[in-house]
């Protein structure tokens, strides 16, 4: 009786959240637009983020994600509806910004260790065009040289000030994430966020919800499957 109630308890603690992305195949790599009407993200299909950190509806923050992948590169795609944004001051293009999560930002975790969950990538843009990437291991900590490594990731932005929407698009080396050769039917784990606007009516959007103050909750991972 203990031990099948301990296999319940253990099974629920390292379950991935119900989410599904379809990461959508591509013949070669292509310049980043931060548009979803350029060629290579009409096939793809966004999933939607529009709830905070504890499930409550924020419509009016309803972002969508895209993703697409080639033998090279995993790209990431945000469609982030705005109200008031809450940028860093001076902004960096050509080199990362540490601690870019105080500002306006979307960003997505993905991981391919299923042993090891703790183990996973962050990955982040900002409506100016900054960036950031970080090796994370919720086992050892580093919280302060986890931003030092580098993927070789790229990233656009784009504000559309006419809707109040910014667009971020990600190119990140698949090799950065997954040691496997990209093929379709490849599952990651991964959840995508935003965090918007300035104190105190700061917005928390996640796809896959939390239910946590902090996004570094891999227990509610949804899932990032490779698809031709």
């Amino acid at each position: 009786m203990k031990l099948a109630l301990w296999f319940l308890i253990s099974t629920a603690a390292w379950a991935d959240g119900p989410g599904r992305l379809e990461s959508k195949w591509m013949a070669k790599d292509v310049k980043l637009t931060a548009n979803p009407s350029a060629a290579h993200w009409r096939a793809a299909k966004p999933v939607i983020a529009d709830q905070d950190r504890y499930g409550k509806s924020v419509p009016s923050h309803r972002m969508r994600v895209w993703s697409a992948w080639t033998g090279q590169h995993l790209y990431f795609l945000f469609e982030c509806p705005y109200e008031q944004f809450y940028l860093h001051p001076n902004p960096s293009t050509s080199t990362e910004t540490n601690k870019l999560w105080d500002w306006d930002v979307a960003e997505v975790f993905v991981g391919a260790d299923f042993d090891n969950i703790g183990r996973y990538r962050e990955f982040q843009v900002s409506p100016q065009g900054e960036w950031v990437d970080l090796d994370i291991d919720k086992s050892a900590p580093r919280i302060a040289d986890g931003w030092k490594w580098n993927s070789g990731m790229q990233v656009k932005a784009r504000i559309d000030k006419s809707k109040k929407i910014w667009y971020g698009e990600m190119k990140i080396p698949i090799g950065s994430i997954d040691s496997r050769t990209p093929e379709p039917g490849n599952e990651m784990r991964m959840n995508a966020y935003r965090i918007q606007g300035p104190m105190p009516d700061r917005v928390h959007i996640n796809w896959n919800v939390v239910n946590n103050e902090t996004y570094h909750t891999p227990e509610a991972f949804g899932r990032l499957v490779l698809v031709k």
